[in-house]
C-alpha cells in the first residue's frame, strides 16, 4: 500500500477519534491504528438482544462544559440518565453519594445539622492532628462510621493495599452533600448515548481508514522492513500516541504503575432486572468485586432479559490493560522523565490518559484533544 498521510494516529479511543475527527475536517488526512479488533476503546459498547453492554466497565458521560456537550449531541442523542450509584456492606444498603439518604440510614438523623453534628462528634473524638496516611485523612474528613462501612474496603480493594499504607494524598477531600440528592454528578450535563458509544466513535471515523489488530511496534516494523527491501508503504508526517508513555520508549527509564481490571459479565436472559440499579458498590474488603453493572438501567430497562458485570481491581503488570495511573511521587518523577524525552520527539504528539499519565474524565479527554487539533491546525496555517 503507498499512500502518505499527515498522521498516523495510535489508538482509535475517546482522544485518537476526537483529534482525527478533528484534522479531517480542517483537511488534514489520518490513519488510525489500534491493537485491539474494535473502535472505541475503554468506552466501547456492544449490543445484546437489545441491551447496549458497556465492556470495560461504566461510562457515564457528564460535563459542565456546554461547548462539550454541544460537541458530542453532534454524534449522538443522549438520554437523561442520572448515575445515582448504592452501597452495599454487609447486609445494608446507602445511597452515594455521601447525602442526607445515607446519614438517615447510618444515625436515623432527619435534618443537615443533625447529621453535621454527628460527623464533627466523631472527628473531635479521634483527635487526629496532621493526618500520616490516607486512613488518617479519610477519617479526618468524615468519621469512623463513613470511613469504616463506605470507604475502607472499597478504597483498599482498589488499590490493593491497606487504607493505612497508603498516602494521605490520594483522598484530598470527601464530598459530604447535606442534601437528599442522590445525583452523583454535579455537572448540569449528564446522559448516556442512545444505541451506546461505539456508534459515537464510528461516526467520528467514517471516512478515515482504520486498521485494526495492529501493534504501534508491528506497524513500525512493517515498515521498516518495506523501507528495506526498497518497497512502498504507509507514510505519514507526524504521530499522535495515545498508549502508554513509557512503553513508547521501551521503559528505558523504568516503568510507570497502573492498576488494572478484570471485568466478569454473566448474561441473564431469563431475568428481567438483577439489581434494580445501573451500579452498586460492594464496599466490604472480603468481597473480591468493587461493583456490580446492570447495563439495562443505563437505558431504562430497554432490552430482553439482563446482562450484568462484575468488576474486579487487579495488579498490573506488563502486558495487562492498565486502567488507572498511580499518581503518586515516585510515579510522577518518572513521567517528569518521559515527558522530557516526549519534548525532543518532534514529530511525535502525545495525548490521552495513557500518553499523558493521568486520569481524565471523558469531558476532559474531548476537550484535550480538541484543543491539541486546534494547536496542530494553528500551527500549520502559521508556518
Amino acid at each position: 500500500m503507498n499512500e502518505h498521510f499527515d498522521y498516523l494516529v495510535v489508538g482509535a479511543g475517546l482522544f485518537g477519534s476526537v483529534f482525527s475527527h478533528e484534522m479531517k475536517r480542517n483537511g488534514k488526512t489520518c490513519i488510525v491504528i489500534d491493537k485491539r479488533d474494535h473502535v472505541a476503546g475503554n468506552i466501547y459498547t456492544s449490543v445484546k438482544r437489545g441491551i447496549s453492554v458497556h465492556e470495560y466497565g461504566a461510562h457515564i458521560f457528564h460535563t459542565s462544559n456546554r461547548a462539550i456537550w454541544d460537541y458530542m449531541n453532534e454524534f449522538a442523542e443522549f438520554n437523561h440518565f442520572v448515575n445515582s450509584p448504592m452501597a452495599v456492606f454487609r447486609d445494608e444498603i446507602y445511597n452515594l453519594p455521601f447525602n442526607m439518604n445515607t446519614f438517615c440510614r447510618l444515625w436515623s438523623v432527619k435534618t443537615p445539622e443533625e447529621a453535621k453534628a454527628v460527623i464533627r462528634e466523631q472527628i473531635a473524638q479521634l483527635a487526629i492532628g496532621e493526618p500520616q496516611n490516607l486512613e488518617e485523612q479519610a477519617l479526618s474528613l468524615v468519621g469512623r462510621d463513613v470511613y469504616e462501612k463506605l470507604i475502607k474496603g472499597y478504597t483498599e480493594k482498589q488499590w490493593g493495599r491497606e487504607c493505612r499504607a497508603l498516602p494521605a494524598f490520594i483522598i484530598k477531600r470527601v464530598p459530604l452533600r447535606f442534601t437528599y440528592d442522590n445525583n452523583y454528578f454535579t455537572d448540569r450535563y449528564q446522559g448516556i448515548p442512545v444505541g451506546g458509544y461505539t456508534a459515537i466513535i464510528e461516526k467520528m471515523l467514517d471516512g478515515t481508514p482504520v486498521w485494526l489488530n495492529t501493534e504501534y511496534r508491528d506497524f513500525v516494523e512493517r515498515q521498516n522492513e518495506a523501507a528495506r527491501r526498497g518497497e512502498e508503504f504507509i507514510s505519514y508526517d507526524k504521530v499522535l500516541y495515545t498508549g502508554m508513555i513509557d512503553e513508547y520508549f521501551d521503559f528505558c527509564a523504568g516503568n510507570l504503575e497502573y492498576r488494572s481490571l478484570r471485568f466478569e459479565k454473566e448474561d441473564m436472559p431469563d431475568i428481567e432486572n438483577y439489581q434494580g440499579n445501573a451500579v452498586i458498590n460492594y464496599t466490604e474488603r472480603e468481597i473480591p468485586y468493587t461493583r456490580i453493572i446492570e447495563h439495562k438501567h443505563f437505558e431504562f430497562g430497554k432490552g430482553e432479559g439482563t446482562v450484568i458485570t462484575r468488576e474486579y481491581p487487579a495488579k498490573w503488570s506488563v502486558g495487562d490493560e492498565p486502567y488507572y495511573p498511580v499518581n503518586d511521587e515516585r510515579n510522577n518523577q518518572l513521567f517528569a522523565k518521559y515527558q522530557k524525552m516526549a519534548q525532543k520527539e518532534k514529530h511525535v504528539l502525545f495525548g490521552g490518559r495513557l500518553g499523558q499519565y493521568r486520569y481524565y474524565d471523558m469531558d476532559k479527554v474531548i476537550e484535550a484533544a480538541l484543543e491539541m487539533a486546534k494547536e496542530e491546525t494553528c500551527a500549520v496555517k502559521c508556518t
